[in-house]
């Protein structure tokens, strides 16, 4: 992101940076900068010097916005209030642009988004909206090619040491026309979470061996997750005086059930194709696309998988597994109200667990921790269902990213711009990170100071150190209207949840849903380019016959259970990776 019209300064330890051309910097500003990276940036993978010339082209380059005041928007993550909090203000003090970072919930962000991209009415300067809806992105033409911004309106203000090739998520922010459309800054994970000091225990493991044939471990997939479940819940059922479990999760009729669904839990069951970051030609929505990534289809009968057998088993076992093994509140329970439920010590695995719950999880205080906060759990990778196969991705991380709109004045927009490259600029990313725990630089995952704080994290440094991290991936290009299209997931499973209709009704219903929907925008021309072009509906015997997903129902959806023990599994992935 160098630009020959940028005046370079190299400084010590070889970082080129911009000198931002002719402005100076008065002596407030240098104090501020140097204050700022003296008390509170204290973490950081650059040298002092380093941070200080980032902070200088920062000071420069927003010269000619001085005195403005611009509106940006996220969704309620420590992450963001971090931003909110401290670097809001300290960009204000090093640049005179006072930035308002507002905290609103994420549904908020996803309808103020949509009114501003149909409206073109200004709400915000610049939202942090999921890499989820980047199919969104590429396909109205109102959100500004980031790609082709920094190399042209953007090149004098774009941070040449922004480093885009250490950002572990940008593949999931690219179009397929090879463009970037949004900026990350923050990301976590879905994995599984379990009670390591519980399945240490020899009186759990020799119980476990001799009623299940095998040992007590790390499930690998969905057969042994299943069997270690009614473990706890139904033959341990006690531990230390207090009644276990051995799954969590939530199912209330509420938005938020539909991430439960949308957030890879059928390609975790294999209902999609091969491929990463996006199955290709079928996601893990179930969507098929043709050649020219043009939506073809979710049902089955166009050559989607949304209601294919993959997918009714996926759903099934959610169902089962919340009725028979998780506390029995917990059916009535949203995402917001369970997540802290594992924390409070009953719970022995959830096989759905984000990792943005991590920093509620280390507490001393906590019945999880010990009395230094050691976690007395671990996450790993997530088991797989009977339909994976090998290259399909694993499971699902939310990219949190910077957006901006056409419908942005051009200054304002220039000025959320700088905020953003700001808010993961390699001064102030690590120490973000230490307080949000959602990492975006392999630069500060691969830190002395990640590695020092690894044994208290229970397993995200690990992860996020080994090559298998890539197989977490978010929501692609195929999904064309992500803020229309994700409520027909809760609406339409909601019922299979409450036992109201069958799994297979459930996704019969929101398979048709997905394709009508789909065929009115296309219908009303409402797309710039990738717009669906609905194959014709035929026997769905004729897709499920043809190879890959969708894929025919298996005579056995329960081959024998498989674990591997916590630290062999660990050992082999960190020998797999290799340093950055």
């Amino acid at each position: 992101m160098k630009n020959n019209r940028l005046g370079l300064a190299v400084v010590a330890s070889g970082l080129l940076i911009a000198s931002g051309g002719a402005h100076a910097i008065d002596d407030q500003r240098r104090a501020a900068i140097e204050r700022w990276v003296d008390e509170v940036f204290q973490h950081s993978t650059l040298t002092r010097e380093q941070q200080i010339a980032e902070l200088e082209w920062f000071a420069r380059a927003a010269e000619p916005f001085r005195g403005m005041s611009i509106n940006t928007v996220a969704e309620g993550l420590a992450t963001h209030e971090y931003e909110r909090d401290v670097l809001a203000r300290a960009f204000g003090e090093i640049t005179g642009i006072e930035v308002t970072h507002n905290i609103i919930g994420e549904g908020d962000v996803v309808d103020n988004m949509q009114t501003q991209m149909q409206s073109g009415r200004n709400i915000y300067d610049a939202y942090v909206n999921d890499s989820d809806a980047i199919g969104t992105h590429i396909r109205y033409g109102t959100t500004i090619n980031l790609s082709e911004a920094m190399a042209n309106e953007w090149a004098d203000f774009t941070l040449p040491s922004l480093d885009l090739d250490d950002f572990i998520g940008i593949q999931y922010t690219t179009g397929p026309d090879g463009s970037l459309y949004q900026l990350p800054t923050q990301q976590f994970a879905n994995l599984y979470w379990f009670r390591h000091d519980w399945f240490q225990r020899e009186d759990l493991q020799a119980q476990f061996r001799e009623r299940y044939g095998y040992e007590l471990g790390v499930p690998t997939n969905w057969t042994a997750y299943e069997d270690i479940a009614e473990f706890f819940s139904v033959h341990v059922q006690e531990i230390d005086g207090v009644r276990v479990y051995g799954h969590m999760d939530y199912g209330r009729r509420d938005p938020s059930l539909g991430w439960r669904f949308h957030d890879s839990w059928l390609s975790m069951a294999g209902m999609g194709s091969p491929g990463v970051p996006f199955g290709n030609p079928v996601d893990d929505w179930g969507i098929r696309v043709d050649e020219q990534s043009r939506p073809v289809g979710a049902s089955v009968s166009r050559g989607g998988a949304t209601n294919s057998p993959a997918s009714v088993f996926a759903v099934t076992k959610m169902v089962d597994w919340l009725r028979d093994y998780a506390p029995p509140e917990a059916q009535g329970m949203t995402f917001g109200e369970a997540g802290p439920v594992p924390a409070q010590g009953n719970i022995a695995q959830q096989i759905f667990w984000y990792t943005a719950f991590t920093a509620d999880m280390t507490d001393p205080g906590l019945p999880v921790t010990d009395d230094e906060g050691n976690p007395l759990w671990r996450m790993a990778p997530s088991p797989v269902g009977p339909y994976w196969e090998e290259g399909m991705k694993v499971g699902y991380q939310d990219v949190g990213s910077w957006t901006f709109f056409d419908s942005t004045p051009e200054d304002r927009r220039t000025a959320a711009w700088l905020f953003a490259q700001f808010s993961v600029a390699k001064t102030v990313s690590l120490e973000k990170l230490l307080h949000g725990l959602t990492p975006i630089r392999r630069s500060d995952i691969f830190s002395d100071t990640l590695t020092e704080m690894a044994p208290r994290l229970g397993g995200l440094v690990e992860f996020y150190r080994s090559p298998n991290e890539s197989n977490w991936t978010p929501t692609g290009t195929n999904v064309p209207d992500y803020p229309r299209m994700a409520p027909l997931w809760w609406q339409n499973l909601a019922p299979a949840v409450s036992g109201e209709v069958t799994p297979q009704q459930a996704l019969d219903n929101l398979a048709a849903g997905l394709d009508n929907l789909m065929g009115r925008l296309a219908r009303a021309n409402v797309f710039e380019t990738y717009a669906p072009l609905l194959n014709d509906e035929r026997d769905p015997e004729f897709w499920l016959n043809e190879p890959g997903a969708p894929k025919p129902r298996l005579e056995n959806e329960r081959p024998a259970g498989q674990t591997v023990p916590y630290d062999q599994m660990m050992e082999e992935w960190m020998a797999a990776g290799t340093r950055y």
